[in-house]
């Protein structure tokens, strides 16, 4: 929509061709329907979100960045508020006037827009495009074409990877598919009981060989094949990639971030003494949702009928070390169906990114979910379609 919304108001004659029966079904999804649309973030904090490949969209976010897109739309009636962690959201709560004011700028710009209509071919002649085939042999000539089909995840609104056949058709290279945001497995049976549980304001460090990553401070979400939440998705795409390695994958959860292992040993102590007589499953509601009581009881292998003065020093030692690092074994990650993003797509090394042009094919452009570039939450991958958007339509339009 971007693109075309560009490349129409310069005065060329554009067709958006979506298979869907209506525009922007993916769009209306993002944000758990509130349409995070972009970050606040400066540029240099705004790249390092994205999980490699973010210094190619360089170019594109100085032609188009996180401020011209919000005056894009408070310009046009869409008034933007920012909220924690500085994610950009609409006013309304609702990725509908997003779309809706998309719409109504394709229409100004005078855009073509050819709904239930799938294409199957693009015609190129001495590498140059000449045009699109759609279904039924319908034939659209024309000089460029810009390819924003996304990538895989969330197949039910159209993102079933047309637009990489044809790159691949075409010539190009497409770096494999992964999951990015995506949920993740976990080997143990007993995460099944824990099913709906969040852990708020917890620490979580993942390992793989030598190699390892310490999170922010954050949520976790059990669900019931492993972990998900927003810190869990963050570095889901680096976790994918070391499982597609074939490496062996923890995950250690701190429970207790703001403690030190001896000041949460003094706790222990303390909230032991002062509670001798009471039940030690009773004594642990002050230090553990309740769900977790029991599991822990168990993996620490303590009688879950002790008094609190009847636990030994080894047994709290064993408490306070689980609570300070309880591991999770990391199996796999959820399909890539279910990733909020797709990792990989075409190869940037086929992508001018000045202009977001092949550089196989004169007259192709690629932009959004499509390429190779993909980011944590918070509406850093949005921008990064919109931006890539933008300057494919202006750079096909002049």
């Amino acid at each position: 929509m971007m693109a075309a919304i560009k490349a129409g108001s310069l005065a060329q004659e554009v067709i958006l061709v979506d298979k869907n029966p209506s525009l922007g079904k993916k769009l209306l999804l993002s944000g758990k329907g509130r349409c995070n649309l972009t970050n606040a973030s400066d540029l240099d904090s705004f790249l390092k979100r994205f999980s490699k490949n973010g210094e190619f969209l360089r170019d594109a976010f100085k032609k188009f960045f996180n401020q011209e897109l919000m005056d894009f739309f408070q310009e046009r009636g869409l008034p933007l508020k920012v909220e924690r962690q500085l994610r950009v959201f609409p006013v309304t709560d609702s990725s509908n006037s997003i779309v809706n004011t998309l719409e109504k700028e394709l229409i100004k710009q005078n855009v073509k827009i050819k709904l239930n209509s799938k294409a199957t071919d693009v015609l190129v002649e001495n590498n140059q495009i000449k045009g699109l085939y759609l279904e039924e042999e319908e034939f659209i000539p024309c000089d460029k074409i810009i390819l924003a089909t996304g990538g895989v995840s969330y197949s039910f609104t159209g993102s079933t990877g047309e637009g990489l056949e044809l790159a691949k058709k075409t010539g190009h290279n497409i770096v494999a598919l992964r999951p990015g945001l995506v949920p993740l497995v976990v080997s143990e049976k007993y995460i099944k009981t824990l099913e709906g549980l969040t852990l708020k304001n917890i620490r979580l460090k993942f390992g793989a060989g030598r190699k390892e990553i310490i999170s922010e401070v954050g949520e976790l979400l059990f669900t019931s094949f492993g972990i998900s939440g927003p810190l869990v998705l963050t570095l889901s795409a680096k976790i994918a990639n070391w499982l597609a390695d074939k490496k062996e994958v923890f995950a250690d959860i701190d429970l207790k971030p703001g403690l030190t292992v001896e000041q949460l040993s003094a706790r222990f102590l303390r909230e032991f003494k002062t509670n001798a007589k009471k039940g030690i499953k009773n004594v642990m509601k002050s230090l553990l949702p309740i769900k977790l009581i029991d599991l822990f009881m168990e993996l620490a292998k303590i009688n879950p009928h002790k008094k609190a003065n009847q636990v030994t020093q080894k047994e709290r030692e064993t408490l306070v070390a689980l609570l300070k690092g309880w591991r999770l074994n990391i199996s796999g990650t959820r399909p890539i169906e279910e990733g909020m993003v797709t990792q990989g797509g075409v190869s940037l090394k086929n992508i001018n990114p000045r202009t977001m042009e092949s550089r196989i094919i004169k007259g192709l452009y690629f932009c959004g979910e499509m390429i190779d570039v993909d980011a944590d939450t918070g509406g850093f991958n949005l921008q990064a379609a919109f931006s890539t958007g933008y300057l494919a339509g202006e750079s096909a339009a002049l």
